[in-house]
């Protein structure tokens, strides 16, 4: 909120707003609710999504879920000056998410890719070593250090006693509801703050909603995102 222009009225509607609407709110209509222009409201709700993606030191108990998926409009579907470069599947971008059934906790991040160096670095960073892990059969997980029990989806198993991931793939499927229902687009740019605001809301839901409120204000400590900082080019840093 440092050196911000706009009432703190305006900042807990904005934060209301973006915690309630299970799928997102564009800035168009952030800026008709709060009576201000779109470009504030855009830049508003960045920087709340920066506090949404600002706690992440503790590692998570488990036993968790963790599978990867690729956001993004399809390659076919645009300008051939826009596919120069794309990632991933399809004209796509990789994010993996990871969700402890003990707590309901979601995160998911960006990444450059779904190879093993990245998909196991990414739970090393998150979870404890005597995590148990509940993953489908793609490679990037073997030899997880962690207990580890894989479902074999391309043999059309999808549930073994514990061994699952729908819970983590229902997430997927809001955060895909929200891409193609309110926003149509994610930057490359800005996808990785997208992503982690749909974690925290998903993992904040069993709350009262002062409570999510508080708890997500009281991550505001040290955040900031400059309007410089915002538009700069960073496609290749997420």
């Amino acid at each position: 909120m440092h050196a911000s222009p706009l009432s703190c009225r305006i900042w807990v509607a904005a934060v209301y707003l973006m915690l309630t609407s299970l799928k997102g709110v564009a800035s168009t209509k952030l800026a008709r609710d709060l009576g201000i222009s779109q470009k504030s409201a855009w830049h508003l709700g960045h920087r709340i999504r920066a506090a949404f993606a600002h706690d992440r030191d503790r590692l998570m108990l488990g036993p968790i879920e963790v599978d990867e998926t690729y956001v993004g409009g399809k390659a076919k579907n645009q300008h051939a000056s826009q596919r120069n470069g794309k990632r991933g599947v399809g004209g796509k971008y990789p994010v993996v998410g990871i969700l402890d059934r003990s707590t309901g906790e979601v995160r998911a991040e960006a990444v450059d890719d779904t190879k093993k160096d990245e998909l196991q670095g990414y739970l090393e960073e998150n979870i404890r070593s005597d995590t148990t892990v509940y993953s489908d059969e793609m490679r990037s997980y073997d030899d997880l250090p962690q207990p580890h029990e894989a479902v074999q989806h391309s043999t059309g198993e999808y549930v073994r006693g514990e061994g699952h991931t729908n819970r983590i793939e229902s997430f997927w499927s809001m955060l895909k509801r929200g891409y193609v229902g309110v926003y149509h687009r994610f930057s490359q740019q800005h996808l990785d703050r997208y992503v982690k605001e749909y974690a925290k809301r998903r993992s904040l839901r069993e709350l009262d909603t002062i409570d999510q409120m508080t708890e997500l204000i009281t991550q505001f400590w040290g955040v900031r995102l400059s309007w410089v900082d915002l538009v700069a080019d960073r496609a290749t840093t997420w």
